[in-house]
């Protein structure tokens, strides 16, 4: 089962005497060893896959994973196998454990704009900025596993000490709902395992092996939680790249590859230098470009794909050039190669830059998608029926209950809910259970109370029904009980009004094939259990997920993991890449990291361009090009729009393309020609 493997994956596949750390560089085939790895622990060693877990950090490689294990391991063979997220397998534990940290089994999981929400309450401000970074500081506090009195002990300015503060509040207003946000699906497994043994013991039996994907993207509560499952035992394969550490902004750690070392002694090191994706020109001026970081672990990638074309710097008069010469080469290159829309990538380093590149592709009429668009679950019609979910699972959640109760708009409005929020704020209690509470009733007049109670007992009504009945029949009728349907015509235009019932009807779908598709032989999971569920799920699962033909755009850090025939990265200049910022604060090494990425996506031609002027505050300033391009070794690259570049040498390859250009018009029903 292991013949179409090469020699280091067959070795990483194989070695089962302790702790592995796999060393995959970009496009060596990490997944595939994961995958036969997980094949070859249950078939070959008898370990059952009930005691196997496989950790990543996004749906779509747990996805992947799950499928091609589905291949490898078929029928019953893979029953029990754990392939999730890390979140997702915080959320497993804590659903059955939690009870011992205070917390009830239908806790609610908050989003980042519940958040917001909670800290923006406390700061009483609107300002976004300052909401996202204290956001951020609290995210960052937790990952490094730091409780609010000790955060308060460790800040060293004013703007930290109001962080840290904040920080307390948002937690105890987070227990007060019985909530956790994401960061919370790690660190509370780790407070839990820390402080039971008992239970630390029995997950530890349940899963004997584990196999950590991207490990290199781990903070320090991962890790600890890494740890704490494999324990004394440490039977772990971690497969990463310190090569493509670009997540230090969220609290990933690239000194955890050190800790491994240091934590495990025994641990084995095995790399996968051979590339199955690049060129060997691409290849070289990627290991050219990284050999100026600092190494813990020196690997040099190769591959067996020949040498390739060329890498083409671009230089342009502006970034309004820019993007109508990258428009112009991708239309040419497609002419002149015979490929589609979806064989390109265009890729930049910040989000900004995407305007002025969809200008360009729109007026030369190139189909394109945006790589990280909204999430399914963020539109405001799904996150308005998750309201009532996660009402139906918790209802102590307060974001929930004010969602729900004013959509559909009942007649309860800001003054009724003032004088329920400053009653129940009184009592210490929920905004549900205010509601039943005699007390409330002398705060406001009789219709409104009347309302509050009536929104209540029809929620009780359905949170019953959902703990029985299936999940798809539940949904429906609550759907029609609340006439959502109709409020949506009301209240909007007839073609949003249809796409957002059609994204509606979609989602009662994906209800419906969720509660029919059962893991083990327990029941379908009920309405309240896929509430929780859904609060991990960033893009809708089995939707029309059928590739179009469309050219790529995407932010580098979220292009990591992809790969493209032909691609563009743009914007290559000083303060953009690298970032300002990231120079100031002496975070170079993890902007060559990410260079290093962009450069690796691409299969066969890779072009960078870089503007020479660019606009800045309505002024125009004079940019360099990046220092990484000659980081690159020029001996592979080809410059062009320059001023010192060789005008004769251009003049010829421009003729040789038009030639070139000339003999396929003059001959089109020869074979396509896929070079």
């Amino acid at each position: 089962m292991l013949s179409h493997l090469n020699v280091p994956q067959r070795e990483a596949v194989k070695y089962l005497d302790g702790p592995l750390l796999v060393l995959a560089g970009a496009g060596s085939g990490k997944t595939r060893v994961i995958t036969q790895k997980i094949a070859y622990l249950v078939e070959q060693c008898g370990i059952s896959a009930k005691n196997i877990a496989a950790i990543t950090f996004t749906n779509k490689a747990a996805r992947e994973m799950q499928e091609r294990v589905g291949t490898l391991l078929p029928g019953k063979a893979a029953k029990g196998l754990t392939i999730s997220t890390f979140h997702s397998l915080g959320l497993m534990m804590l659903r059955q454990e939690c009870k011992v940290l205070g917390y009830k089994p239908n806790f609610s999981i908050l989003d980042s704009a519940d958040a917001a929400k909670i800290v923006s309450d406390n700061l009483a401000t609107t300002d976004k900025q300052l909401i996202r970074s204290v956001q951020s500081q609290i995210s960052m506090w937790k990952n490094a596993l730091l409780s609010p009195d000790e955060a308060i002990s460790m800040v060293t300015d004013e703007a930290e000490m109001v962080a840290a503060r904040i920080y307390r509040v948002y937690q105890d207003t987070l227990f007060a709902y019985q909530a956790l946000d994401f960061d919370d699906l790690i660190r509370l497994p780790v407070r839990l395992f820390s402080e039971h043994a008992d239970i630390l013991d029995k997950w530890q039996d349940k899963l004997r092996y584990l196999l950590v994907d991207e490990y290199q993207d781990t903070n320090a509560c991962q890790y600890t939680l890494l740890k704490q499952l494999a324990g004394m035992r440490a039977q772990f394969t971690a497969v990463g790249d310190d090569d493509q550490a670009i997540y230090a902004w969220r609290g990933a750690d690239i000194e955890n590859l050190k800790n491994l070392q240091r934590d495990f002694p025994k641990l084995k090191v095995i790399k996968l230098e051979q590339n199955y994706r690049s060129t060997s020109r691409v290849l070289k001026a990627a290991n050219t470009l990284i050999a100026n970081n600092p190494k813990l672990f020196e690997k040099t990638l190769w591959s067996e794909h020949g040498l390739g074309e060329q890498i083409q710097i671009v230089a342009t008069r502006d970034e309004e050039s820019e993007a109508n010469t990258v428009a112009q080469r991708l239309m040419a290159h497609k002419f002149e190669h015979r490929t589609k829309f979806s064989d390109y990538a265009i890729l930049y380093r910040g989000n900004h830059q995407a305007r002025i590149i969809e200008q360009a592709l729109r007026s030369q009429k190139i189909p394109y998608a945006m790589s990280g668009g909204q999430s399914f679950f963020d539109k405001a019609e799904i996150k308005d029926i998750l309201g009532y979910l996660r009402l139906l699972a918790n209802p102590d959640d307060d974001p929930a209950f004010i969602r729900a109760v004013t959509t559909p708009k009942r007649g309860i409005g800001n003054q009724t809910l003032e004088r329920l929020g400053a009653y129940a704020a009184e009592r210490h209690i929920s905004l549900f259970d205010a509601v039943f509470e005699s007390g409330l009733e002398h705060q406001m007049p009789v219709k409104q109370y009347e309302l509050l109670k009536m929104f209540c007992e029809f929620i009780n009504r359905m949170q019953s029904r959902a703990e029985r009945e299936p999940a798809a029949v539940v949904l429906q009728d609550l759907l029609t009980a609340i006439d959502y349907e109709t409020w949506l015509f009301d209240s909007e235009d007839v073609k949003p009004a249809e796409a957002k019932w059609k994204n509606v009807l979609e989602f009662v779908g994906w209800i419906t094939r969720k509660s029919d598709n059962q893991d083990d032989d327990g029941p379908p999971p009920n309405l309240i259990e896929l509430a929780q569920r859904i609060a991990l799920i960033t893009m809708l699962e089995g939707r029309n997920e059928e590739e179009v033909d469309a050219v790529k755009l995407s932010t580098l850090h979220a292009s990591k993991g992809l790969e493209y025939p032909h691609v563009f990265l743009i914007g290559v200049e000083e303060d953009i890449l690298p970032h300002r910022e990231s120079v100031d604060t002496g975070k170079l090494e993890e902007e060559r990291r990410l260079m290093y990425v962009g450069i690796t996506r691409a299969q066969r031609s890779l072009t960078l361009t870089h503007a020479l002027k660019r606009r800045r505050g309505g002024e125009w300033h004079v940019v360099e090009p990046s220092r990484f391009i000659n980081e690159m070794g020029v001996d592979d690259l080809w410059f062009s729009g320059r001023p010192v570049a060789d005008k004769v040498a251009a003049k010829a390859r421009g003729s040789e393309r038009l030639a070139g250009l000339k003999a396929m018009l003059k001959k089109p029903d020869e074979p396509e020609d896929n070079g």
